[in-house]
């Protein structure tokens, strides 16, 4: 039997999380708490409506090394990022 990659079953390892319909009071806490929920290998596929500068710099002191941080896109008013656990 040889192998035929269109039966191959792939896992989407991303889950979207829209901080824009979040209240800003709740909105870091809900973010820790999304990604505190992903396991290693996971993603959460970030949006925003301004880029979270503070927020990142809060991740980092969080998270360090096991969190990979990667802009998907950096319009104003469109930011995308890509947070993924390591």
């Amino acid at each position: 039997m040889t192998h035929n990659c269109a039966n191959t079953i792939t896992f989407d390892l991303s889950y979207p999380f829209d901080a824009r319909g979040v209240a800003k009071r709740f909105r870091h806490a809900a973010i820790f708490g999304a990604l505190d929920a992903l396991n290693p290998g996971e993603t959460m596929a970030f949006v925003n409506d301004h880029d979270p500068l503070p927020l990142l710099v809060q991740l980092k002191q969080r998270y360090g090394d096991g969190l990979e941080i990667s802009y998907v896109s950096r319009e104003p008013g469109n930011i995308y990022i890509n947070f993924k656990r390591i």
